[in-house]
């Protein structure tokens, strides 16, 4: 198979990962992974992150403990977007974040979790004052985890970006014991995968490009 082949393979099948075997990763794999997330690109080659890679199981209680309380409150928010719907239908939609749910009770049971910090003063916006929510200082943050999250799948392993927990910053500062003035952008528990990895469900093509101008 060609490298080019690999390589699309591998996007293609890079999905969101929840079920994860408490399999140990080993510090080699783990490093491999950890240096594919430094050589991402970002703005001035600032590499305005670290990444803290938790292994220690009374530190992923901590987290897994405020992990619960944001994930549940994802789940009422998108249960409460339901409305009138029958109950049926409400326990089906709440059935489908149970994996998500099992998830952030069992945490501690994760070989690793990642948890990426940022600096904020080190984040050029160049979409602030737009009068919409900025995004554009991401793109000095996001490239590593995404390369955190494809090294990952080359080496079996798997995992999923959230961000739940980031809003409980300051008790994470003091968990994690990472500088003042600095964020969290995101969380990857990582491991290995009960199941498969992939295929991905995503729009096609199509509805998603157009040429010269916007044509949706």
């Amino acid at each position: 198979m060609a490298i080019t082949d690999d390589f699309y393979s591998l996007l293609s099948t890079t999905r969101s990962i929840r079920r994860i075997r408490d399999t140990p990763i080993d510090q080699e794999t783990l490093e491999r992974v950890c240096q594919a997330s430094v050589w991402a690109p970002s703005g001035g080659n600032r590499q305005p992150w670290r990444l803290i890679a938790v292994r220690d199981r009374a530190i992923k209680e901590k987290l897994s403990a405020l992990y619960v309380d944001e994930w549940a409150k994802y789940v009422d928010y998108n249960i409460a977007k339901l409305g009138d719907q029958p109950a049926e239908v409400i326990q089906k939609v709440r059935a489908q974040f149970g994996t998500g749910t099992a998830l952030a009770e069992n945490l501690a049971d994760i070989p690793v979790v990642a948890l990426f910090v940022h600096d904020p003063s080190a984040l050029y916006v160049t979409d602030a004052g737009l009068g919409r929510h900025p995004v554009v200082g991401g793109a000095s943050l996001y490239p590593a985890v995404q390369n955190f999250l494809l090294a990952a799948r080359a080496e079996g392993l798997g995992g999923v970006l959230t961000t739940l927990i980031c809003s409980r910053e300051s008790e994470l500062r003091d968990i994690l014991k990472f500088p003042d003035g600095w964020g969290v952008h995101a969380m990857i528990p990582l491991g290995y995968p009960k199941g498969n990895h992939g295929p991905l469900q995503r729009a096609p093509l199509n509805t998603m490009m157009s040429i010269d101008t916007w044509s949706f």
